[in-house]
């Protein structure tokens, strides 16, 4: 298994599908789905589409990377959260998972050290107030 990219999807229609796949696939790749219809869309790109039929056992084990991520992420929740986390979090626990992922087999802490620190520097700033006032729990009766 190569890199991965994870994404929160508002829902499972085409059109947050296609979102994500243009803008993360490169032209012309080659995409294997299962037999879901809103992946239909692909069909009418600059993609080539292969449908896995995941009841069929000759196909089975074509998106066995997905369902392997899949399961990691859901022991990941249900591990270090407990299966308690916050919802509006739920990307930057993917992120964070994605770049341990995609680093799995790095032999230089170094070069993992560096990446960190240069993802650090372009985030987003966060401020000690909006910490504060996220842990505040009264700061949710004011808000309303």
């Amino acid at each position: 298994m190569g890199r991965i990219r994870l994404h929160v999807a508002l829902d499972c229609s085409a059109y947050s599908l296609e979102t994500f796949i243009l803008d993360n696939i490169e032209l012309g790749s080659t995409i294997i789905t299962d037999s879901w219809y809103s992946y239909n869309f692909i069909e009418d790109t600059q993609y080539i589409h292969k449908k896995s039929n995941q009841s069929s056992s000759q196909t089975r084990g074509n998106l066995y990377g997905v369902h392997l991520v899949t399961s990691l992420i859901k022991r990941l929740i249900r591990g270090t959260f407990h299966g308690r986390f916050e919802p509006k979090y739920l990307q930057n626990y993917l992120d964070e998972y994605a770049f341990r992922f995609n680093r799995r087999k790095s032999k230089s802490v170094g070069k993992k050290f560096m990446r960190l620190v240069q993802q650090v520097v372009i985030s987003t700033k966060i401020t000690y107030s909006e910490i504060m006032w996220d842990m505040d729990p009264i700061s949710e009766y004011y808000a309303t």
